[in-house]
């Protein structure tokens, strides 16, 4: 699969917009497709497509597959996943990155709400395989790093079926897996929720 690796500050404000992230989402899954059709799937006018598309062009995002015409032109994700630095010594870089990442995270928690509120209309199997979950776990920085690189390889032969659909199951479905870890707060032994009084 390949991967866009962005580290210009620029690139990364500009993916950070939430209807850019819907756009490459939308690449990814359904294919190439036209502004037009773009705006049938997402209610937005063709213009505001148009628009977004090509700031997704100027940073390497997407491209025109050099069909059609005009705005009937069709486009397509350059990457099958995008990502960019957990830490950078460089301060724009690194504001442009958490502004990205808050932008991803903050919409991974709209489709997961959304889920939740009408997961009743699925199957008791669906509802039933659809895990909601955490652990604390005790690791360094490079155990961490390990997990991720494991957990990542366990998911290949399931990702590959993207390209592949002669490998999907009868029963198969489009599911969005987040993989998400941070250090958690240590607390003193007071109440979570106790609060320090004024000092003067």
């Amino acid at each position: 699969m390949n991967r866009r690796q962005l580290t210009d500050p620029r690139a990364l404000r500009a993916y950070a917009h939430p209807f850019r992230l819907t756009l490459i989402g939308l690449l990814r899954r359904e294919g190439a497709m036209t502004a037009t059709r773009a705006a049938e799937l997402t209610g937005e006018s063709v213009a505001s497509c148009s628009y977004h598309l090509r700031m997704l062009a100027k940073y390497g995002l997407a491209e025109q597959t050099g069909e059609g015409q005009g705005r009937e032109k069709p486009w397509r994700a350059t990457a099958a996943f995008t990502s960019w630095p957990g830490y950078a010594a460089d301060p724009e870089v690194r504001e442009a990155a958490t502004a990205l990442s808050l932008a991803v995270v903050e919409r991974y928690f709209t489709e997961a709400t959304r889920w939740l509120e009408n997961r009743r209309t699925e199957s008791a199997e669906w509802q039933e395989a659809a895990p909601l979950g955490d652990a604390t776990i005790f690791v360094t920085p490079a155990e961490l790093k390990e997990l991720e690189e494991q957990m990542w390889e366990l998911l290949q032969p399931y990702i590959s079926r993207a390209d592949h659909p002669e490998r999907r199951p009868a029963a198969a479905r489009r599911v969005s897996y987040v993989q998400f870890a941070y250090p958690t707060r240590e607390f003193d032994g007071k109440p979570q929720d106790e609060t320090e009084e004024p000092r003067s």
